[in-house]
């Protein structure tokens, strides 16, 4: 009698194929995961600059109002819908800061662990106070 050994019989697969499904994935991965984290990292930076520039609005209709900039982070919350907008580079609504130099107000995003390495934009403020 003799034996064929068919496919057909086997119902499992060897471990070759395993593992070259194994190394088709791997490969995958190492192409599809960057870009992706770099695309999510770029839609972070983009909000945390969006939000850093209406902070910036909310900052300079108060100094036209009262006629000198306000520091305080904080007191911005009521004028931006009840609450500061959330930083998704540092996942805080405080990751903002105001700095005021006098004849000058910057506004910026802090750069925080969320986001990798970026520079935030600077948004700066000129209210002559008259």
């Amino acid at each position: 009698m003799k034996h064929i050994h068919s496919r057909r019989g086997r119902k499992g697969y060897t471990l070759i194929e395993l593992l070259v499904v194994l190394l088709i994935l791997g490969v995958l991965a190492n192409v599809a995961l960057p870009a992706y984290i770099s695309s999510v990292y770029g839609s972070r930076i983009g909000a945390a600059n969006a939000n850093a520039k209406a902070l910036a609005t909310a900052v300079q209709s108060k100094a036209i109002t009262t006629g000198s900039y306000d520091m305080t982070l904080a007191d911005y919350a009521s004028d931006m819908g009840g609450t500061l907008p959330l930083n998704p580079c540092t996942g805080t609504t405080t990751g903002y800061t105001i700095t005021d130099t006098g004849t000058t107000c910057t506004v910026v995003a802090s750069v925080g662990t969320g986001c990798g390495s970026w520079t935030p934009t600077s948004f700066v403020l000129g209210y002559s106070g008259e």
